[in-house]
């Protein structure tokens, strides 16, 4: 059998589950997660009926009675520095960067020294949503046959994990820089949709379509911590200038 990575080097990946309904497969990827030795569960609005007659699955109810509860995706990631999500893609156009499992486990390893990691999985209905998406780096997807691409979502937590924990984790880089956490880019994100509304770039009520793709911009930049605040003071001061003088007229 592979050996797995050390626990400890697990604790700083979060397996986020969004809006999920089916208590078998809340409790199959609670189990996968103890088996493999990852305990950082949280839960974006999920069925209560469900997610409380899930807590009886066999080896998953310390996990699940752990479990972060959050009301939005922002709030979920906002300390994580590496936001992924997992797609089949069957009929979706990619708007992000899409890697197979082995690559993006890889990836994922050596973000690890950086910061929290979050990995997200939608709903067994529809999986990710637009908005959802537009949280994450990049996607994260399970090579499957052509026949049946999507698999179950316990499933697919327990492979995604194996893959993560059967190798040990490539050592730390202590002179890599820490990449700002999910929060702090939200934040700068939110400046900068209002400093293209005040500087008349946006309309004031521009499309969600619109405002999820500067989401999307924003994090292929791979904002720096020690570079955030620097961020956040050019926006607010940008914004504070266009307050005084109003915007400039669209050309």
């Amino acid at each position: 059998m592979a050996a797995l990575a050390r626990s400890a080097e697990l604790e700083r990946v979060c397996v986020v589950l969004i809006a999920t309904r089916n208590p078998l497969n809340i409790g199959a990827a609670a189990r996968a997660m103890a088996n493999f030795g990852f305990h950082r569960l949280r839960v974006v609005n999920p069925y209560e009926p469900s997610f409380r007659e899930a807590r009886s699955a066999v080896g998953a109810g310390e996990i699940l009675a752990k479990a972060e509860r959050f009301e939005s995706v922002a709030d979920a990631v906002a300390d994580c520095a590496l936001v992924v999500g997992t797609s089949a893609m069957r009929s979706r156009e990619a708007q992000h960067p899409l890697r197979r499992l082995d690559a993006g486990a890889r990836l994922i390893k050596k973000q690890l020294s950086s910061g929290p990691v979050a990995i997200l999985f939608g709903s067994e209905k529809v999986g990710l949503s637009t908005s959802d998406l537009s949280h994450c780096h990049w996607m994260l997807r399970i090579p499957t046959g052509e026949r049946q691409p999507s698999m179950n979502l316990g499933q697919a937590v327990a492979v995604c994990l194996y893959e993560l924990a059967r190798e040990k984790t490539t050592a730390r880089d202590t002179s890599k820089p820490e990449t700002a956490a999910a929060g702090e880019v939200e934040r700068i994100t939110e400046l900068l949709l209002e400093s293209l509304r005040a500087s008349g770039y946006l309309k004031p009520r521009a499309s969600l379509a619109t405002e999820e793709k500067i989401r999307r911009l924003v994090r292929r930049l791979r904002i720096e911590a020690d570079d955030a605040e620097v961020w956040l003071g050019m926006l607010r001061q940008m914004l504070w200038k266009m307050r005084r003088t109003g915007p400039r007229p669209a050309e």
